[in-house]
């Protein structure tokens, strides 16, 4: 429990924050999820969409700080990694 107006308001703006954050974490692990599920199914240009699709979401949700640019990168760079072995079969 806050013991002060400030730590009560800093309490309040928490709870609006965290549901705001798992929102955004819950649309980049879907938008990662659907990318991995059609590189899972083999179509090359289904994947290549998912991936155009997801991309953006990754870089938005490293500017916004929900994960780190470093997280982007990698979840971006594996995904495209297997996008080419995809296409290049």
């Amino acid at each position: 429990m806050a013991n002060s107006l400030q730590a009560a308001k800093r309490a309040r703006q928490a709870v609006g924050r965290r549901a705001r954050n798992m929102s955004a974490r819950s649309k980049l692990r879907s938008a990662i999820g659907k990318a991995v599920r059609a590189l899972d199914s083999g179509n090359a240009e289904e994947a290549a969409a998912a991936y155009r699709e997801a991309a953006p979401v990754i870089d938005s949700m490293a500017d916004k700080g929900i994960i780190h640019a470093n997280k982007a990168a990698r979840h971006k760079t594996r995904l495209n990694k297997r996008l080419k072995s995809l296409s290049s079969n």
